[in-house]
């Protein structure tokens, strides 16, 4: 749906600013709700509110559907779709995170996080290729009605699944002070603390998503199809490296790990927003996906390992909230950062960019750089 939306903007503005503006669009309602969100998932049933959250976004896709099929998608529908996904996205993300560790025990935590995220990485890496041969072959209504079968399916999967047990802990009611139980546990807790501002300074620095119509339309000309495979080709490499990490040993130095790999997710957007070559871009993108896969897999196991169930929905809010901010202030920097200069220097000054957080944040938080992974009950 993402790379629909995108690829429906640019097409109806033909501007890198109107990209931008889909990031700040989508930040709003995570700003204002996804903290709330988190206290809702530690206060009501975590199943419950994603399968709410299905029910927005498939709202959201028959909205999208009904004004391309009539012609009348203007960019204010194509925002005002935007804001109801995110507005979901902020109660479903805390809630589906914060249910996962009560799935499974905590020697096996680890394992569990790698399968989730290579099921994310293969749902990532298929949708915009699919997208992109749908809208190519058969208009971009046509991949909307697709999104809104994929929601009904997944809302009928999510029903199936049996409420996860629920810690002995206190359960608070959603409150001004239950967010900021939630915020103090999160600032008190230099790993935890290290994980998300890593993540968050990195990518809005160093992400190239929102300016991939502009590459794949403009600067390697390959169209739809290919615009499509290159939004697939950062998730295809994520899949690779979540089906490698699956066949491995869990990796134990966390910390270190993860600061390794977005210094490698630095240097592959570097070589992306430099390339010419559509398949050399390709490999880059890949390259740039295998390591934000193994940083998503470290900061989720060291974020979720170090927080007690009864804070997990609070605890997951912060981090989908600096995950927001990364994905859309990074989207809105690339947008207007290109904007006012070149997609070119916006992505490869992001890329430098994205070296210098990691030195500042090893620099600052060596707790991190320390972190290892104990599985061991407590």
């Amino acid at each position: 749906m993402r790379s629909a939306i995108s690829w429906h903007v640019y097409t109806v503005s033909n501007s890198a600013f109107h990209l931008g503006l889909i990031g700040i669009v989508q930040f709003v309602p995570a700003l204002a709700l996804t903290l709330v969100g988190g206290a809702v998932a530690d206060s009501y049933d975590r199943r419950r509110i994603i399968n709410a959250a299905q029910v927005v976004l498939l709202v959201a896709g028959a909205v999208l559907y009904a004004v391309t099929s009539h012609g009348s998608a203007t960019l204010p529908a194509l925002y005002a779709s935007v804001l109801l996904i995110s507005s979901a996205g902020a109660f479903e993300s805390p809630a589906r995170v914060a249910l996962l560790p009560g799935l499974v025990p905590r020697e096996r935590f680890p394992r569990a996080v790698t399968i989730s995220s290579t099921n994310q990485a293969l749902a990532f890496a298929s949708g915009p290729a699919i997208g992109g041969v749908i809208i190519a072959h058969a208009g971009i209504g046509a991949a909307y009605a697709t999104f809104l079968v994929l929601i009904v399916v997944a809302f009928a999967l999510i029903l199936m699944l049996r409420p996860a047990a629920r810690s002995d802990g206190p359960r608070r009611q959603v409150s001004l002070a239950a967010i900021q139980e939630g915020l103090r546990f999160v600032w008190t807790r230099p790993v935890v603390l290290g994980c998300m501002t890593l993540d968050m300074f990195a990518v809005i620095f160093g992400g190239a998503t929102a300016l991939l119509p502009i590459y794949a339309k403009d600067i390697l000309q390959v169209g739809a199809r290919g615009y499509g495979l290159l939004s697939a080709s950062l998730e295809i490499g994520a899949l690779t490296m979540a089906m490698f990490l699956m066949f491995k040993p869990p990796i134990r130095r966390a910390g270190v790990t993860l600061l390794f790999a977005v210094v490698v997710y630095g240097v592959a957007t570097m070589v992306f927003g430099l390339s010419r070559i559509f398949p050399l871009s390709i490999a880059a993108y890949m390259i740039a996906g295998m390591a934000d896969q193994v940083s998503v897999v470290m900061r989720s196991t060291a974020i979720q390992l170090s927080t007690p169930d009864e804070l997990r929905g609070r605890v997951s809010s912060v981090s989908m909230l600096f995950i927001g901010a990364s994905n859309q202030l990074g989207a809105a920097e690339s947008g207007f950062v290109a904007e006012l200069t070149s997609p070119t220097f916006a992505v490869v000054s992001g890329g430098a960019a994205c070296l210098l957080v990691v030195v500042l944040v090893t620099l600052r938080l060596p707790e991190l750089r320390r972190y290892r992974v104990e599985t061991a009950s407590a």
